[in-house]
């Protein structure tokens, strides 16, 4: 699996190793194939506007976009995906910090649902619809938690790397 992170925002702390364990854990989890390949770009507030006005035509900046590319979709039962490039989660930490502070779990919490929020849009969920709603933000809250279970997720213990 080729999982490539690149910190553009100018936010220092970002631990783009820890992200890209992050990202592995998610789609290890969705049963995405090996051979899938992802990007996660994090970009400051102006780039995320652009792209949030030009893509979906909203103002001001947002937390997360994803960009699909070959429509992967998760493995069934006891089987993965198919090959391809997964696609584009781009973050806005500054979004993000303000978002983790509002709600009390701060920033490096608040990016790693992002991350695995945006992973789940490339893998074909939404949350439109109340049912889709619920089946993602159920989705995302179990790989959420199986993620902070495991060692993978802080295996020096430091708190203060995001």
């Amino acid at each position: 699996m080729t999982i490539e992170v690149a910190n553009e925002s100018g936010m220092a702390g970002v631990d783009e190793e820890r992200l890209s364990r992050l990202a592995r854990h998610v789609l290890d989890a969705m049963r995405v194939h090996p051979l899938a390949e992802l990007s996660v770009v994090l970009v400051d507030e102006g780039p995320m506007t652009d792209l949030h006005v030009r893509w979906m035509d909203e103002p001001g900046p947002t937390d997360v976009l994803s960009f699909p590319m070959d429509e992967l979709r998760p493995g069934g039962s006891g089987r993965t995906s198919e090959p391809g490039v997964l696609g584009d989660v781009i973050i806005c930490p500054q979004v993000a910090e303000r978002q983790g502070e509002t709600a009390g779990h701060g920033t490096r919490a608040e990016i790693d649902l992002l991350c695995t929020h945006g992973i789940l849009h490339l893998l074909g969920f939404d949350h439109a619809e109340p049912e889709e709603h619920k089946e993602m933000f159920g989705l995302q809250a179990e790989i959420l938690r199986s993620w902070a279970g495991s060692e993978a997720a802080d295996p020096t213990g430091d708190e203060r790397s995001l």
